[in-house]
Order: C-alpha cells, then structure tokens, then sequence
C-alpha cells in the first residue's frame, strides 16, 4: 500500500477542480442546470425557506450537477472507445443521460413542492 502523501492528495483536488472546470465550460446541459440551481437559490433566499429545504435542495443539486458531469463523463470515454456509430455504445449514452433526467425531473418535483406554497402565500 502505497505512503499517504499530503501532495497527491492536493494534486487530486487540483484535478478534480480542473474537471468541475471544464465541464461548466464545454456542457451546455451543465450550465443549463447551473442557470436553474442559482435561480432555485435567490427563489429560496426570497421566500425564507426552512433548514430542511435548504438541505433537501442543496443535496438534489449535488445530485443532478454530479450525475450530469459523470454522464458528460460517460458521453466522452465512449467516443473514444467507439468512434463509430455502435448500437451499444448508443444504449450506454442513452442510460446515462436517462439518469440525469431522472434527478432533473426529481429536482424539479421537488422545488414545486417546495415553492409553489409559498408562493401562493406571497401571491395572496
């Protein structure tokens, strides 16, 4: 087993940061569900929405932010596996695009649920 080494594990944050990077540069669907998540936040601020929304919503935007870029993830090492059009590298593209919208549709439940009362409330 290799020597803990406070080093790496700073130069793995490093990459990790430099991915997050670079998925919001090159992911339009990434920056389509940043756009959301900042909204769904000032929406929150305006509405003084309780701790346990606060957490509900800050862990289905972990979610689907993190499932997006391990979905972008997935998009790109299978081009580069299979260049040309196969079949089964189509299905695996397909499934893991199907689970980010699962979240999305889960996140976008869940912000109904959560500000639609209390919009009403401000409404009348």
């Amino acid at each position: 087993m290799e020597k803990f080494s406070f080093r790496k594990r700073m130069k793995s944050f490093y990459y990790a940061f430099n991915g997050i990077k670079t998925a919001i540069k090159t992911q339009h669907n990434l920056q389509i569900h940043l756009i959301a998540m900042i909204i769904a936040i000032i929406t929150g601020l305006f509405l003084k929405i309780n701790q346990t929304e606060w957490l509900i919503l800050i862990f289905i935007f972990a979610l689907v932010i993190a499932l997006e870029i391990v979905n972008s993830a997935i998009e790109l090492l299978t081009d580069i596996v299979s260049p040309q059009y196969n079949t089964k590298a189509g299905k695996v593209k397909d499934m893991s695009a199907a689970a980010v919208l699962i979240a999305a549709i889960a996140a976008f439940i869940i912000g109904i649920i959560i500000f639609v009362p209390k919009l009403i409330q401000q409404i009348f």
